[in-house]
């Protein structure tokens, strides 16, 4: 168990899981893609881990860069989503995968669709670490989905409490 801030936490998935859930998402993506240079776009800040460790095993052409967005406060998503840092580049006409480090609500996924949409992109996907399925309220297709998970708190692998855990190699959720 670890304590960050008020909240206690105990282990949920293992590095183990977390590198075979990247791997066979990489292997997915690699076949999807096999002519094409895809940008990928990772999410920060949670994504920052998941996208590093993506790029080790991604083995074909491709490019990387970042967006920033916020929607959550604590423990809970302000379902409101501001973009603190944007991309600066041209993508008409290429393939975007986005890579996400969580999927819950949507409400990022929403703002990224429309802010692609007007780039003009030729493919937009959507690729998640983790995904929780109870939580989701959009209809805007996931492509690429690592791990399952309950609608729990978690921290570690990039996600954090109020700015802490996001350096834990595995992922914990909030102890009941």
């Amino acid at each position: 168990m670890i304590q960050l801030h008020d909240k206690q936490f105990v282990p949920f998935i293992s590095a183990k899981e977390i590198e075979f859930a990247l791997t066979k998402m990489v292997a997915q993506i690699e076949d999807d893609f096999a002519d094409e240079t895809p940008v990928f776009v990772g999410v920060l800040n949670g994504a920052f881990m998941v996208v590093s460790d993506f790029m080790k095993l991604y083995k074909k052409p491709c490019e990387v860069s970042f967006i920033k967005m916020a929607s959550y406060e604590g423990i809970s998503s302000t379902n409101e989503v501001k973009q603190l840092i944007g991309l600066n580049q041209d993508l008409t006409g290429r393939t975007v995968v986005i890579i996400e480090d969580i999927v819950d609500t949507g409400n990022t996924l929403v703002e990224l669709k429309q802010l692609f949409k007007q780039q003009n992109v030729k493919h937009f996907k959507i690729a998640t670490l983790f995904f929780k399925p109870e939580a989701y309220t959009k209809d805007i297709k996931i492509d690429y989905i690592g791990i399952r998970i309950p609608n729990k708190f978690i921290v570690g692998y990039g996600l954090d409490y109020n700015g802490l855990g996001r350096n834990l190699p595995e992922v914990y959720k909030l102890k009941e």
